[in-house]
Formats: C-alpha cells, structure tokens, sequence
C-alpha cells in the first residue's frame, strides 16, 4: 500500500511512498512504460519516465511526480499503478 500522496521536502511535487517498503523490478518496469510508448530513462537505481506528469521511479518503490498540482499526481500514479500493477494509495482521513 502506499502512503497518500503528500508534497516533497523542496516543494516541487508529490510524492508517494510505499508501505511496507517494496522493491521494484525496474528492468520491468522500464519495459512496461516503453511498450505503452513512454520513453524511459534508465540511471540504473531509479527510472525517469515522460509521463505526463514527469515521474521518478526509485528501486525502493518511492515515485516522485513533478507537478504542483496534486490531482495530476493523483491521475499519473493510477496510470501508473494499472501499468506497473503497483499496490493503492491507503484511504484519506474523513
């Protein structure tokens, strides 16, 4: 499950962290994001993906949106999520 998607320490975007921690495969992950035609940076410890948002995919499953605007990270990590078959966002407080 990932934590909500909450504003990174410089201000930039939006963040999501999972938990428990995850692993991801990154090699299949870049392979999935290149096969719906997204190119793909490869820094071998984390991916940036030309997604619309931008997006930084870590090794420890951190993702980092590069949006101010938080309902565009919301929309990119469902896309995402469907693509890579990450876990969900945990519920919002009521």
């Amino acid at each position: 499950m990932y934590r909500r998607l909450r504003v990174c320490s410089n201000g930039g975007g939006y963040e999501a962290i999972p938990h428990p921690p995850v692993r991801l495969d990154l090699a299949k992950a870049r392979h999935a994001l290149e096969a719906e035609g997204v190119a793909v940076v490869d820094a071998r410890v984390l991916l940036i993906a030309a997604t619309d948002p931008e997006v930084t995919i870590s090794q420890n499953g951190r993702l980092l949106f590069k949006t101010r605007d938080p309902k565009a990270a919301e929309i990119a990590f469902e896309r995402l999520r469907g693509l890579l078959g990450l876990p969900g966002l945990e519920a919002s407080p009521p």
